[in-house]
Parts: structure tokens; C-alpha cells; sequence
């Protein structure tokens, strides 16, 4: 059941957390009693019940008194991880929000990107650029493919008036999200859409989110060094 450096009840709260990722307990399904759990782990009943305390916690699952603990809904999880809205981060600071689409279109995935996906290469991927501003100033370059399957009204959708972010929470609501977070030089493309120079460092974010079953997009988030901290503050 995993490492034995592992403390046990991280292997019972990997188990449930990667049966829910999976998809293959949805919101609302019984998650196994702590018994089953007991017998399953050979561990103590204060081992699992420690273990689903932490998942309640962090808005994975819901304990009912006499009834047992299930899947928490959708929206539930979503609201538990740090994803926050450009939009809602810019209009938190009394600044004003506005978007710029360069692109909305359909596909091909690359192998590579397929295989980000969970998709075939050659299958329908939905790709979206924007360019988001506070004050009137270039904050982020968003680079975003989309799964389909996620969020099939992602063409649709007007990202002048509501963000990637906010239409894939509403959509495709998360179940898991991954990123790395790393400083780069932009592309010339990226500073000319940003306004900087090639030589200003940026900071860049590679983000991966599931729904449910299956991933729902991978983004490539551009950040100007001068404009922001890790914190995201902006700076005029």
C-alpha cells in the first residue's frame, strides 16, 4: 500500500483521494467503513478515523452521523483548492479587469499534448490565448488547451466578460490540480503581447486540472516579473 516511510494514514487518505481522482467514486457514493479501511490497512480504527477526519478537512469527502462518509460533491472540492480567478484577484484589489482573446479555436493534440491530456494523439483539443490586464497594463499571457469532454461549451464561451478559469470552475468543476512554477525568459510572441522587453524574466506557470474521470485542461500562465511577486500582488 505504498512506502513504508509513508505515515499509514497517508496511505488510507492516497487510497480515497485516488479513487475519487480516478473517477471511480463519484460525488455522493459511500466511501468504505472504517472497518473495511481497518481490515484493508491492517492499521487501528484512530489510524482511519484520523485519516478521514483530514479528508473532510480539505473538502474531499462529508461525514453523515449514522449513516457513514461519502464522496463530497463537485463544487465542494473545487472550493477547497487554490484556484483563484484573475478576475476576481484584480476587482480584490479595487483595480480594473479587462481581456484580450488572440485565439478560440479547435485542434489537433500533438502526441505530447495528447498525452498531457489523457487523449490520443490527433484527437480534438480545444486552444485558447488570452491576455489579461489591470489597469490597462498586461498582467498574463494565457496559453490553455482544454479537454473537450470537460467543458464542451468552452468555444462558446465569451472570455471578455468571463475568464478560462471561471468557466472551466463553473464547467468542469476540479477534482485535482498540479502545477509547476518556474522563472523564464518570454517567447517574442509573449513580450510583445505582454509589452516588456525578451530580456525581463517571467514568472511561468504550467497548471494541469481533472474533473472528475478525466483532465480537464493543461495552461501555460506567462506572468511579467515586474509585475507580480509569488504572492500575485501587482505592482504599478
Amino acid at each position: 500500500m505504498g512506502s513504508s516511510k509513508t505515515p499509514i494514514y497517508d496511505q488510507v487518505k492516497a487510497f480515497v483521494r485516488q479513487r475519487i481522482s480516478q473517477g471511480l467514486w463519484k460525488p455522493g457514493d459511500p466511501v468504505p467503513s472504517e472497518s473495511a479501511l481497518m481490515h484493508q490497512f491492517g492499521v487501528s480504527r484512530m489510524t482511519v478515523n484520523r485519516a478521514l477526519r483530514e479528508l473532510v478537512s480539505e473538502g474531499l469527502v462529508r461525514r453523515v452521523q449514522g449513516s457513514g462518509t461519502f464522496v463530497a460533491e463537485l463544487s465542494r472540492i473545487s472550493s477547497r483548492l487554490e484556484i483563484r480567478d484573475i478576475c476576481e484577484e484584480v476587482t480584490e484589489r479595487g483595480h480594473l479587469y479587462a481581456a484580450r482573446v488572440l485565439k478560440v479555436q479547435k485542434q489537433k493534440a500533438t502526441a505530447e499534448l495528447g498525452q498531457q491530456l489523457g487523449l490520443r494523439s490527433g484527437a480534438t483539443v480545444f486552444h485558447s490565448l488570452v491576455i489579461h490586464f489591470e489597469n490597462g497594463i498586461p498582467i498574463l499571457y494565457e496559453d490553455r488547451y482544454v479537454n473537450p469532454a470537460a467543458a464542451p461549451d468552452y468555444l462558446s464561451a465569451d472570455f471578455t466578460q468571463v475568464t478560462p478559469t471561471r468557466h472551466l470552475l463553473e464547467h468542469a468543476p476540479l477534482t485535482e490540480a498540479s502545477y509547476s512554477i518556474e522563472a523564464s525568459l518570454p517567447s517574442a510572441e509573449e513580450a510583445r503581447h505582454l509589452k516588456i522587453a525578451r530580456s525581463e524574466p517571467c514568472l511561468v506557470v504550467v497548471r494541469r486540472t481533472v474533473s472528475g474521470p478525466r483532465v480537464a485542461s493543461l495552461g501555460r500562465l506567462v506572468y511579467p516579473g515586474s509585475r507580480h511577486n509569488f504572492a500575485g500582488n501587482f505592482q504599478a
